[in-house]
């Protein structure tokens, strides 16, 4: 059975077993979570969420991704700008899907 869940603006299709990276949530590793935003779940599809489903997980690792350097240059001016950009995530394991 798989699920598709909506966390952080975006959408992931999960299934029981699988490892994911996504925004950085609040807890520490070893902590559960349940994502209530089910958007579906197996073969019901919501209007927009499946009413009674979630997924439940447990958070593996907190961390940061590889920087992102943005360099922005301007030719012949003498002008540049270098930002650098570490996104914070968490690395959750879906342990269940429930409902539907």
């Amino acid at each position: 059975m798989f699920a598709v869940i909506r966390t952080g603006g975006k959408q992931y299709k999960v299934a029981p077993g699988d490892v994911l990276e996504i925004d950085r949530l609040v807890g520490e590793p070893g902590a559960a979570i349940t994502f209530s935003e089910v958007l579906v779940a197996g073969s019901n599809i919501g209007a927009p969420l499946v009413s009674g489903a979630s997924v439940a997980a447990e958070i593996v690792e907190q961390h940061r991704a590889a920087k992102v350097i943005a360099f922005k240059k301007k030719r012949r001016k003498n002008t540049h700008r270098k930002r650098g950009h570490r996104q914070q995530l968490t690395r959750v394991k879906i342990t269940d899907i429930t409902g539907g």
